[in-house]
């Protein structure tokens, strides 16, 4: 009667080795071709046949011999190291098929405090994609596969993508603490006008946000002005001055503390997009995802 090995009763690296001894003739044999120890193989060996409550091999002074149990098994061994050879393979096409380059498109600020840290993240998690971040301010068309993934402050608006909101971006006013020590604290939105403000060059964005706030402010009123928005950072991150800045930002910039806890600056929406024909892409998906699930709690880093 043939005994069965059955998968869910025999570790295979047992059986593994018992193969290798097998062919080898001998343990040394088989440790040579395994890159193994030889005593590690011989007490793999004895483990099977403790198992199997008989001896597999006579140990002879060249070799070994196999025993009569040895010969009855080794067919079913073989069809478990055809099964293992078999899941092996299918589970290196996989690694492959999840291969692959992504591109994501994101804006300046975000591709280069937000996003780099979570990059180097997903190299650790996924090595096998390759990832080309395009750092711009201009809306990408994913339609036209200007990029794959896109990471943005405003909601896509075409159907044929998919968009999923991660959260809000908080803004907040901010300076260095080098520049409080010489200039003072704001207690009001109105002090602010008594500091060394920046701001934008012709971008409104701040000006309209000081007259909602009741406050007449015109470009005059910001001594140092540039419409790059990572300068503008790194401007306040200098102590230039005092500037609006995305809250997580300050989780970058030592020294540089929010502002005015009261001043309810509008936040921004941050969404991840995709084209919805690509999703379907292993490794875009597997790019989505990951993005997905690591950018809200990046996005409330910061808050101090």
């Amino acid at each position: 009667m043939t005994t069965a090995l059955r998968p869910d009763r025999f570790d295979w690296t047992l059986v593994r080795s018992f193969l290798a001894v097998l062919d080898a003739g001998s343990l040394l044999g088989a440790a040579r071709r395994l890159g193994a120890q030889q005593p590690t193989l011989s007490r793999q060996v004895a483990q099977l046949e403790a198992q199997l409550g008989a001896p597999l091999f006579e140990r002879t002074g060249r070799g070994v011999t196999p025993t009569a149990l040895a010969l009855d098994i080794v067919d079913a061994a073989r069809q478990m190291a055809g099964g293992a050879d078999a899941l092996s393979q299918s589970l290196a096409r996989r690694r492959g098929a999840t291969g692959g380059t992504v591109r994501i498109t994101t804006s300046q600020v975000a591709a280069t405090w937000l996003l780099p840290p979570l990059l180097a993240e997903l190299q650790q998690s996924a090595p096998e994609i390759q990832v080309e971040l395009v750092a711009s301010n201009a809306l990408s068309n994913l339609l036209r596969r200007e990029a794959d993934i896109a990471v943005r402050m405003v909601r896509p608006a075409q159907a044929s993508l998919v968009a999923r909101k991660l959260g809000d971006i908080a803004i907040v006013a901010a300076a260095h603490e080098r520049y409080l020590a010489r200039a003072g604290t704001p207690r009001t939105p109105a002090e602010l006008l008594r500091h060394r403000l920046i701001g934008y060059d012709r971008d409104e964005t701040i000006i309209r946000g000081f007259a909602a706030a009741g406050l007449a402010v015109g470009r005059e009123h910001f001594v140092l002005r540039t419409d790059d928005q990572v300068a503008y950072g790194q401007l306040v991150a200098a102590g230039a001055g005092i500037g609006f800045v995305a809250r997580y930002n300050l989780a970058h910039w030592p020294g540089v503390v929010p502002l005015l806890p009261a001043l309810k600056v509008p936040a921004m929406p941050c969404w991840l997009a995709v084209h919805r024909e690509i999703r379907g892409s292993p490794a875009v998906r597997r790019v989505f995802d990951f993005l997905a699930e690591a950018i809200p709690p990046a996005l409330a880093a910061g808050g101090r």
